[in-house]
């Protein structure tokens, strides 16, 4: 795993338009970040206001308009597709809103799907060690129906894990969820930042969720506007509201 300065993602002055002429629309307006290694960044701001965009950027799931972005020390934004796709599989995770299971697998064929494509079989000692930590040892053989929503975003969470990527993309994972097993996804993040060293950038809307962040980042307009580093609750709430009140 390459590293830049510590830093799992690079990006330097990113822009995204959609459209051309008058009808043009720049969701994000000249961006640079860094996401550091081992850290969970947060990432919050008013509807439209790019975060959404700039997580599918960051991810290689779209491309810029203008600027670069590199992952593990890759320069990603000039890739071809079959590139980018590997590079997305041997090096990122995602976890999704609404889970993205396969219905006909069950929760162990999920979890190892990302490997399975890749043609390869999970480190068994690691594969115990994060099914123990989701809490999915006795759901193995249970396919998606047969689960909470809680254990779908459990075993969403551990398919994102078990190619130990360089970097976990969230995409508002408690959204979907009530706030108990919600605490409990949370509290799991947090877990594996914190004893397995993954880094991971979550989207979100909920002030609860980007708590457990080392930072925050707010988006408005398609730029970041505020950055907050070991903030409460109540202070990321205040913030969202200056900004949204803006």
């Amino acid at each position: 795993m390459s590293t830049e300065n510590g830093t799992v993602v690079v990006a330097r002055d990113v822009t995204r338009r959609y459209g051309e002429g008058e009808t043009a629309v720049d969701a994000l307006r000249g961006i640079s970040v860094e996401v550091p290694r081992g850290r969970l960044t947060s990432v919050m701001g008013p509807s439209g206001s790019g975060k959404s965009t700039l997580m599918h950027i960051l991810a290689g799931l779209d491309k810029p308009t203008s600027g670069s972005v590199t992952i593990a020390g890759k320069e990603i934004t000039t890739l071809k597709d079959s590139d980018l796709t590997k590079l997305r599989r041997e090096h990122i995770g995602f976890v999704f809103q609404f889970f993205n299971l396969l219905p006909m697998l069950n929760a162990e064929e999920n979890i190892t799907l990302p490997l399975a494509i890749a043609g390869e079989k999970p480190d068994q000692a690691f594969f115990d060690e994060l099914v123990s930590s989701v809490g999915l040892k006795d759901r193995l053989s249970h396919r998606p129906s047969e689960l909470s929503g809680g254990q779908q975003q459990r075993v969403a969470i551990a398919r994102a894990l078990v190619s130990q990527p360089d970097v976990v993309f969230a995409d508002e994972p408690t959204g979907n969820l009530d706030s108990h097993t919600g605490n409990e996804i949370l509290e799991l993040l947090r877990h594996s930042v914190e004893q397995l060293g993954q880094t991971i950038v979550m989207v979100t809307h909920e002030s609860r969720a980007a708590a457990i962040g080392d930072r925050v980042l707010y988006l408005a307009d398609g730029v970041i506007v505020k950055e907050l580093s070991g903030a409460s609750q109540h202070e990321i709430t205040e913030a969202m509201e200056e900004i949204s009140a803006a």
